[in-house]
């Protein structure tokens, strides 16, 4: 697995990443359109990429994407469910269902946060949905902590 940083060129793979990482499940419960356009989903990538916004890309061998983590701080009017401060940056991140299970989201997630850290950021924060079990074993792995509770997820955030 090779892994870059992302660039404004990668918004159309982060989108399409988005939309795996809502819909996790396998069920369709957000669509590619309503991340990009309705308010609700698409300022998680809006302007994509800006001053304040890092990311990774994984690419397999043949130099296609795997997954990507990438971080952004947003105001209050504009959180997630993974929202704490507006000096938080909140972090998402989705691994292709083809690469899973071969740690691809733990290389992204290292990289991502190095990157935060990089930035002189303090914290970063996600939520994770109930039965996403992977994927909260993977963020607890590294530090983070339950700070908060929105319906069916908990708002997780690691302190550096």
């Amino acid at each position: 697995m090779h892994l870059r940083p992302t660039t404004t060129a990668d918004l159309p793979l982060l989108e399409q990443l988005l939309v795996e990482a809502f819909n996790w499940t396998g069920e369709t419960r957000v669509t590619l359109e309503q991340v990009r356009s309705d308010p609700e989903h698409a300022h998680h990538l809006a302007g994509w990429q800006r001053a304040s916004d890092v990311g990774t890309v994984a690419e397999t061998q043949a130099g296609e994407p795997a997954g990507a983590a990438w971080a952004r701080v947003v105001p209050a009017a504009e959180a997630g469910y993974g929202f704490v401060a507006d000096d938080v940056p909140e972090l998402g991140l989705a691994v292709l269902a083809p690469h899973r299970g071969g740690g691809a989201g733990g290389l992204l997630l290292d990289a991502v946060l190095a990157q935060v850290r990089a930035a002189g950021r303090d914290a970063v924060s996600l939520s994770v949905e109930d039965g996403n079990t992977v994927a909260r074993r993977l963020y607890e792995s590294r530090g983070f902590v339950r700070v908060g509770r929105t319906g069916g997820s908990d708002t997780l955030l690691l302190t550096f």
